[in-house]
């Protein structure tokens, strides 16, 4: 047994002893309750010292040049059995499995595009301004931290379009992180996560997409939805929607309460063209929402910056 060790058990011994008080005499209390205070005291200061030397104690440097012992053990300072998946990347999961089980592609975005992607392909007006820095991120290289996955239309169209001469449908999900200049609060962050749908065949129809979007919503949680849209903008898409859904009971919804979920419509002529797709011969519909608040919703999370404030208290509420 080392000092340290020592020190604490004789530490536990001596708080034992101030049970005994109530069977001093009460004339002897107040002596016998200053001494124990004082070899308290004394034995506490010896533990700071001991602990503060134990800090101090030479450690042998990380050889950094030695090679890599692939057969090795894994190292066990950090156990696997302590962490656990994000639930942002749990839930992301989910999603994409909901969609896979409807027939759907999945196709990953990027971190990093470029202005042709992120506005040219989808119809952005050269003075749209979505393309000015009060809203959109970009490097000194000039590429841009996506701010929606719709960023990879165009990519989708193009890889796919080759089932459309085959009499097959294009349908793809792109689940990805985008990045908003956002002033941070309880409710927006600056970082977050999208899923992207994309549909286009011969003879789809607005029906079709809110009957995969309302199937979608029902699976995730779990019950029968009444759905509403609304009129919206976007200029990839037209008509362009806001589809909401009525409120789950688990989250205290009653009958006449709808969220927002995400924006969607038919897929505007332009971006087919530009993906080489006839926008009189085929028709398609396209969809996108923040995954960050689908998963707010069904835990009942008040606060988004909890996802990326790395704070172990929520994230073991995952585990």
């Amino acid at each position: 047994m080392n000092e340290l060790e020592s020190l604490k058990k004789e530490l536990k011994e001596l708080n034992t002893q101030y049970a005994q008080i109530r069977d001093i005499a009460p004339e002897k209390r107040g002596a016998f309750g200053r001494e124990l205070n004082e070899r308290k005291m004394a034995i506490l200061e010896k533990i700071r010292v001991a602990e503060e030397a134990a800090l101090d104690v030479a450690v042998e440097p990380l050889d950094i040049t030695a090679p890599c012992g692939v057969n090795e053990a894994l190292p066990t300072v950090y156990p696997v059995f302590q962490g656990s998946r994000h639930p942002l990347m749990t839930e992301l999961d989910r999603v994409v499995s909901i969609y896979q089980l409807m027939g759907f592609d999945v196709m990953e975005s990027r971190q990093l595009d470029d202005e042709f992607h992120m506005f040219d392909s989808l119809n952005f007006a050269k003075e749209h301004p979505a393309r000015d820095g009060y809203d959109t991120f970009r490097t000194e290289e000039g590429l841009i931290p996506p701010a929606h996955t719709s960023t990879m239309q165009h990519r989708v169209l193009k890889a796919y379009r080759d089932k459309l001469a085959k009499g097959e449908e294009i349908a793809v999900v792109v689940p990805g992180r985008v990045y908003r200049n956002e002033d941070v609060d309880a409710t927006h962050e600056h970082t977050f996560y999208q899923c992207e749908g994309v549909y286009v065949s011969r003879s789809c129809t607005l029906g079709d997409m809110l009957g995969i979007l309302r199937e979608f919503f029902e699976k995730y949680y779990e019950q029968k939805l009444n759905i509403r849209t609304q009129p919206g903008y976007f200029p990839f898409t037209e008509p362009s929607l806001e589809f909401l859904i009525e409120k789950p009971k688990a989250l205290g919804g009653k009958k006449g309460d709808y969220l927002e979920m995400l924006g969607c419509g038919m897929i505007h002529p332009n971006v087919l063209k530009m993906a080489g797709i006839d926008p009189n011969e085929y028709h398609g519909f396209a969809w996108g929402g923040g995954i960050d608040r689908l998963v707010m919703l069904r835990y009942g999370l008040m606060d988004v910056r909890h996802f990326e404030s790395g704070d172990l208290r929520f994230l073991r509420e995952f585990k």
